[in-house]
């Protein structure tokens, strides 16, 4: 069995540059592990949903939030990093500052879903620190991560990591308190009729948008000539890991409700994590219609639409967004020439 740190060590040997970003995934792991157990516990820990206020990036923060948020500070601390971006605060915590990394984390994704035991999860990307001005780490595109994972904490805890060549697959261990590989080049399969989105928000999203996810529910009498599952969780890392594993693809557009205009998720320490993962598996990112790793973060907490998985269904939303007549193909009643207007 191959433990995450013989994949550390096999991945640094007779290579420059990469202990820095090992050590840091180690130390990240194991705060994963102890938040693991923790979440484990459920009500027997304590009342984990107390609400304690609001966040860096402006949602409710509660008592686990906290708690995650520590762990993985105390982690860093012992890391080779000069700069922690976590969703918990609201500005860029300075480490260490002559550390050559910054990680920017979402220590607890999904804690709406404390109460209801859906899957929660750990985001994190690992950045190159310029020298001098560790915070510029953070204004740099997803394309500069040096590394991205996330931990799912579900039936079983998983660790998915993208090291720069191919996306693997650990499970905890829970007796031994190790992470354990259990899939190797992981690949998003193609082709699985299956799309993940809130439908509660049709109303509010943008004409293309509408239009993919109508040609969805319109199945095999569609123009997409087959039928389709459509899957909610409302959790990103229970989204990406299935994904991962049976492909298909998310939508968590814009729309027009206020606040949502850009988007809802943090383009730094969720959306290019995520793409980085996806793109090394063979899938695809974007926002719509722009690759997420090329996007150039202007704040911290910046908010992006996110669209990822399967790369031709990915392609193919892209499509109905820059090409309104591939859109425009659907059923002849509800076409936006026919006789109910789009």
């Amino acid at each position: 069995m191959i433990t995450l740190q013989d994949e550390l060590d096999a991945w640094v040997a007779g290579r420059g540059g990469r202990a820095d970003v090992a050590v840091t995934v180690a130390r990240l792991a194991a705060a994963c592990t102890r938040l693991s157990h923790l979440i484990g516990r459920g009500p027997l820990a304590g009342v984990m949903t107390a609400a304690t206020g609001s966040v860096g990036g402006g949602d409710a923060q509660t008592r686990l939030d906290l708690e995650a948020h520590e762990l993985m500070a105390a982690a860093l601390r012992e890391a080779p990093v000069a700069a922690m971006l976590s969703e918990e605060v609201a500005a860029p915590e300075i480490l260490a500052p002559d550390a050559p990394l910054a990680v920017a984390i979402d220590p607890l994704d999904g804690s709406s879903n404390i109460d209801t035991n859906v899957p929660l999860g750990t985001i994190f990307g690992i950045l190159p620190a310029p020298v001098g001005e560790p915070v510029a780490a953070f204004r740099l595109p997803g394309s500069a991560q040096l590394a991205a994972g996330f931990a799912i904490y579900g039936p079983c805890t998983a660790l998915v990591l993208a090291l720069g060549d191919g996306t693997v697959v650990f499970t905890l261990d829970r007796d031994t308190g190790q992470f354990v590989r259990t899939r190797v080049a992981a690949a998003i399969p193609m082709g699985r009729p299956e799309y993940a989105v809130n439908a509660s928000n049709y109303r509010h999203w943008a004409p293309a948008i509408r239009a993919y996810v109508d040609d969805c529910v319109a199945g095999a009498d569609g123009p997409r000539g087959a039928d389709f599952n459509m899957r909610w969780v409302a959790s990103l890392v229970a989204e990406a890991f299935r994904i991962l594993v049976r492909g298909g693809v998310f939508l968590y557009p814009a729309d027009a409700r206020p606040g949502y205009g850009q988007g809802r998720l943090r383009l730094l320490y969720e959306a290019n994590p995520i793409a980085l993962i996806t793109e090394q598996a063979g899938g695809a990112a974007t926002d719509g219609t722009r690759r997420i790793l090329d996007l150039v973060p202007e704040s911290p907490h910046q908010r992006t639409p996110l669209v990822f998985g399967s790369r031709d269904k990915v392609e193919r939303v892209r499509r109905y967004h820059e090409d309104p007549p591939f859109a425009a193909h659907r059923a002849p009643l509800f076409g936006q020439r026919g006789l109910f207007r789009a």
